[in-house]
């Protein structure tokens, strides 16, 4: 039950569902108490389907919705490991030129395409920036820029089945596969 007390923070580290007030956690939520006695972390599982929150660290799917010169904006439709759960989101994220790869990138428009689904990761919930730095991180489908097809992975390069159009996008390694 909410503001029931659930331990102390010199024992167990508060995690989702929980809160600390002078040095004790308490229930936020209804739910079931999990602690995890190896990592010594406490949470609280909601019994309901309650909307998730977006936090720092969570792996995010989402859809380019528009591309400028130094970020493009995505909005995001699911999270990594929570296949049922609604998402508290109403806003766009943004991805900047800087956190799109580990290298220099010189032109987003090369990197994202308006409508891409992509795989990304929240590196700064208050201001709301993904990054896609990393092999498992990037465009996970994508459309060709002409005709529209969805583009197929053909050796590193995407190609479109229909026109034969070649294009670049900064591509997960799961790209294709709808494995998130």
């Amino acid at each position: 039950m909410p503001g029931e007390l659930l331990g102390i923070v010199e024992e167990l580290e508060p995690r989702e569902g929980t809160y600390t007030y002078s040095g004790d956690i308490y229930s936020s939520i209804t739910g079931k108490v999990i602690v995890d006695k190896d990592k010594r972390t406490i949470s609280i599982q909601p019994l309901t389907n309650t909307p998730y929150k977006l936090k720092s660290g969570d792996i995010v799917i989402g859809e380019i919705v528009n591309v400028r010169d130094s970020i493009a904006m995505v909005s995001i439709s699911a999270v990594k490991g929570l296949d049922e759960r609604e998402i508290l989101n109403d806003s766009n994220f943004v991805i900047r030129i800087s956190d799109i790869r580990d290298s220099y990138v010189q032109d987003l428009s090369r990197e994202f395409s308006l409508g891409d689904v992509v795989k990304a990761k929240i590196i700064d919930i208050n201001n709301m920036r993904l990054t896609t730095s990393g092999d498992s991180l990037g465009v996970m489908t994508s459309r060709c820029a002409r005709c529209h097809e969805i583009l197929s992975l053909e050796e590193d390069k995407l190609q479109c089945p229909s026109c034969s159009r070649i294009e670049n996008r900064k591509m997960s390694k799961d790209y294709g596969t709808g494995v998130i």
